[in-house]
């Protein structure tokens, strides 16, 4: 597909045809017919168990299954299909990877994060540094709205061991420098983990040239299931680590007081998996790589710019982010003036129009901005910027109620 018809999308998208506006794709995105259809000829026609019968249902369940692991592997352009781990979205995989790396850190050691970061790559490192004792440090906005990576030189000393990080805020769309930031923590020697829930379901991601040694993403965001996420960890950094949570499926034999543990990636994914999920994010794969990446990371820029020029132009509206606009991607967030965001969100959903209102799980981004809550719309390919309009449109009718 390598234009965008919004007809065709239409008749892909169930959802476009009720009469909503939807601009909360960074909350999640609409879901295309054919990850439905995938979902339900799971449960339908071959439900069973993965990785433990040995009967047809069951074996064909796991192929499928393992078959998804393999897409992503291509997606994201690993290097072995053992190096990606399914969880349960993001915030899951977030809080997985901080628990393999505490198993690296000493009391005493220091830890890297950003004001920009979303709360799922904040609080399980707040709890890691309860536990063991470790000091959390971080890079903060400038002036600008941006993080400056020379800045990491001023905060690394012989103590410090992790960068974790995003890759596109949640709250504002801004792109950090995210390859000199990571090039620049690896030259220090330390391990490096990106949210990259934002960044991946948006624009082409090839993790072996990022060099990141852990990158975590959802499929909900991607026209995929909600509850499947996605761990991206080095091969070689997986093995060294144990497992954090046990149970059926990650051992190779158990005894009543110790036990061993299969391969990678079975070893990191304990329990029956969210199976229909993960085969309805296949789909939902195969789907956006019909489209192209490159042109959905074209439409969504567009989409940005315009929003950003069409709301700048409004003097009552106060945009957010990096005062360097081509900077952000996909999310804008803004306030009213004389309008709480969440009286600006309600009296848009009257007019059908979804906008997301509040913190945005960046309760430390919002304290830099100096407000409470903002007003945040997100895009995906099919919107359009007639979507936009109607937003500004329903805005401008709302103040004249509001103020």
């Amino acid at each position: 597909m390598n234009t965008l018809s919004f007809s065709q999308l239409q008749q892909e998208f169930p959802f476009l045809k009720n009469g909503w506006t939807y601009l909360d794709n960074a909350a999640t995105t609409q879901k295309p017919l054919c990850v439905l259809d995938a979902e339900r000829e799971y449960y339908t026609t071959y439900c069973a168990n993965v990785h433990r019968g040995i009967y047809t249902l069951s074996e064909q369940a796991t192929e499928h299954f393992e078959q998804v692991r393999e897409q992503v592997r291509k997606f994201i352009g690993a290097r072995s299909s053992s190096e990606i781990i399914f969880t349960s979205g993001t915030t899951q995989s977030l809080n997985l990877a901080a628990r393999l790396i505490a198993q690296r850190l000493n009391v005493g050691d220091k830890i890297i994060l950003t004001e920009a970061e979303h709360h799922a790559n904040l609080i399980p490192w707040q709890l890691i540094a309860k536990e063991r004792g470790v000091q959390l440090q971080f890079l903060q906005f400038h002036e600008d709205g941006q993080i400056h990576p020379e800045d990491l030189s001023t905060l690394m000393t012989k103590k410090t061991k992790v960068l974790a990080c995003t890759h596109i805020s949640n709250a504002s769309g801004y792109m950090l420098p995210i390859q000199k930031l990571i090039d620049s923590a690896r030259e220090c020697g330390l391990f490096t983990i990106i949210d990259a829930a934002q960044s991946v379901p948006h624009i082409p991601i090839d993790v072996t040239k990022l060099g990141a040694d852990m990158i975590a993403f959802s499929a909900h965001k991607l026209c995929g299931p909600t509850g499947v996420g996605v761990l991206y960890g080095r091969k070689e950094l997986l093995e060294q680590v144990e497992p954090v949570c046990g149970g059926g499926g990650m051992i190779s034999e158990v005894q009543l007081t110790s036990s061993t543990w299969t391969d990678l990636p079975h070893r990191l994914e304990p329990g029956t998996p969210n199976i229909a999920g993960v085969i309805g994010f296949g789909m939902a794969l195969q789907y956006v790589q019909t489209i192209g990446m490159n042109t959905i990371q074209h439409t969504i820029e567009k989409l940005t710019q315009y929003a950003l020029k069409q709301l700048s132009s409004h003097p009552t509206i106060k945009l957010l982010g990096p005062k360097n606009h081509s900077l952000q991607h996909g999310i804008i967030s803004f306030t009213v003036n004389g309008a709480h965001p969440h009286d600006i969100a309600s009296l848009l959903s009257e007019d059908h129009i979804a906008v997301r209102a509040g913190h945005h799980c960046a309760q430390p981004t919002m304290k830099y901005w100096g407000v409470p809550a903002t007003v945040r719309a997100s895009f995906s390919f099919y919107n359009t910027t007639k979507d936009i309009d109607r937003m500004i449109e329903s805005i401008q009718k709302a103040q004249n109620i509001l103020v």
